[in-house]
């Protein structure tokens, strides 16, 4: 895929009509294809570099399925009565992709991999540990990915060792149980590394831009076509040899922006997965009956209200648990999401378990609020800004009205500031937003490393840019604990200070809702949200 192609035909939809009127004939057809899988979403990818700063989730559509891995997650089957035929991700099975096999040494500390034979980039260019070992070194290089690779004690270019062509060994200073995983997440996907050399510059040495607006993998898709704004076009890679992959239909997936576009298209059966409904349209059409919706929860993905500790007046605590007591948490729940996820607000006075995520005690109590505010000296309140993604506007801009409205009844003034996608990602990384709204999951399954990634650090998941030299201690303390009761008892301390001193606001752990069309089999959910294509097919 190449640039002037990323860059070019970025013609806008006009209108909610737009698509389901101009557009839908020829679309339609394409959809009852067997051999075109047709996917409807809210917003555009704004890069295609699986470390590119500021990447959004739509992103990861194009570069899960177009960039392979060391290994990947497994998939089980989901076992509600709604969802027969779908599957997700096994987070306690990390099986192969790239590697042909892999093997832990004894003691813990380093982990051999071992290549599979004939494999091949998408230019036919053979994998070799060489491009692993490149790949690899990228990762604890750029911005986005160096923070998440330490969190499996991968620093260090050193530590990435080849041993031959098809051998390449990483090593540790200490047994980490989570190296491993981090290796099937996004960041550490695997380049051609010729190719990306022939762009790098003394000053961009991993060919950061150029991987913006172009493809170097050899995963299970190719990016056949881009049109900014509007769609892309995957197709399968004939000659993919690193792993088991059904699909053998092109993936049309194109950006639609109206939700009322792509819940006629869904009830009309003219797409194959369409996304991003809000929940008043997801609860009308179960209700009707009329479509099948897979409704997948990860409780570990949450959405924030998130306050900028590190800017005034929001490094103030009972600011901070002022604005935790105007949330109107029931009506956004309701009125926002129609109840489709898992509330984290209404939670029990004391702590009394380990398990995280969970619901906070708070709940929307303006006289309290009014109090504290003028606690913290601000009894007539103040002014701010309440930043949302404007490419992500079906739940953030309710909630955001919501949120306009009930701070105004204590005092404070909100202005809405709607971002495009890519200034958003920029500005959460470089912590300038005082007051906005944010969703994020932990990748890995541990409360201690959940804290780690949001709650303490200087990353842009640190959404509340907390600083509390407590937490950062029992993070650590944690990191290495072995003794399950006092892990427990530090996780639950953890706990306490971010219900007490609530840098973010979890609202809620939302179901992933996809409506799927009858012929389509072998949806998995995926830790990242986005889709695995690999295992789709359509009859």
């Amino acid at each position: 895929m190449r640039r002037r192609e990323f860059l070019g035909s970025g013609i806008a939809f006009g209108g909610a009509a737009a698509l389901g009127i101009a557009f839908q004939p020829r679309l339609a057809l394409a959809q009852s294809q067997t051999g075109v899988i047709r996917v409807l979403a809210e917003g555009p990818p704004n890069t295609f570099d699986p470390a590119g700063t500021g990447y959004n989730i739509p992103s990861v559509n194009i570069t899960w399925n177009v960039y392979d891995r060391l290994v990947t997650f497994g998939q089980k089957p989901l076992t509600g009565p709604d969802q027969q035929g779908a599957f997700i991700y096994d987070y306690d099975n990390i099986v192969p992709q790239a590697a042909e096999s892999y093997k832990v040494a004894p003691d813990g500390k380093s982990i051999t991999f071992n290549l599979r034979k004939g494999a091949t980039f998408h230019d036919g260019t053979p994998v070799t540990a060489a491009d692993v070992k490149w790949s690899l070194d990228r990762a604890i290089n750029v911005t986005t990915a160096k923070n998440q690779m330490g969190t499996g004690s991968m620093k260090d270019a050193k530590q990435f060792i080849v041993v031959d062509d098809m051998t390449i060994r990483v090593e540790t200073d200490l047994a980490d149980r989570f190296t491993v995983p981090n290796l099937a997440l996004l960041f550490p996907a695997i380049f051609n590394s010729k190719v990306c050399m022939q762009h790098t510059t003394a000053s961009d040495p991993w060919a950061q831009e150029w991987l913006k607006t172009n493809v170097a993998g050899g995963g299970p898709f190719k990016l056949a076509s881009y049109q900014a704004g509007q769609q892309f076009v995957l197709e399968p890679f004939a000659n993919w040899k690193n792993g088991p992959s059904k699909s053998t239909a092109k993936i049309l997936y194109q950006i639609v922006p109206q939700a009322a576009s792509r819940r006629i298209a869904a009830e009309r059966g003219e797409a194959d997965l369409v996304r991003d409904l809000p929940g008043r349209d997801i609860a009308a059409m179960i209700a009707e009956g009329k479509v099948k919706v897979l409704g997948i929860a990860n409780p570990s993905t949450v959405t924030y209200i998130a306050m900028n500790n590190g800017i005034a007046p929001f490094d103030n605590l009972k600011v901070r648990q002022a604005v935790a007591y105007s949330v109107p948490y029931q009506a956004m729940f309701d009125a926002v999401l129609y109840k489709r996820g898992n509330p984290m607000f209404g939670g029990p006075a004391k702590v009394t378990s380990p398990e995280w995520p969970s619901p906070l005690p708070y709940t929307q109590d303006l006289t309290k609020a009014k109090a504290l505010l003028t606690e913290a000296g601000f009894p007539s309140g103040f002014e701010t800004t309440f930043s949302i993604d404007a490419d992500d506007v079906t739940v953030s801009e309710p909630v955001a009205i919501l949120m306009q409205e009930a701070l105004g009844k204590i005092g404070i003034k909100v202005t809405i500031n709607k971002i495009p996608a890519g200034q958003m990602g920029t500005l959460l990384t470089e912590k300038k937003l005082p007051l906005f709204i944010a969703n994020a999951g932990a990748w890995l399954r541990s409360p201690d490393y959940f804290f780690r990634i949001f709650y303490q650090g200087d990353t842009r998941w640190n959404f509340g840019s907390y600083a509390n030299p407590e937490m950062v201690k029992i993070v650590a303390d944690a990191r290495w604990e072995t003794d399950p009761a006092k892990y427990n008892a530090l996780v639950m301390r953890m706990i306490e200070l971010a219900r007490t001193e609530v840098p973010v606001i979890p609202l809620w752990s939302a179901f992933q809702d996809t409506v799927v069309s009858k012929g389509m089999h072998g949806y998995t959910y995926m830790f990242h949200r986005s889709l695995e294509l690999r295992h789709l097919t359509k009859s």
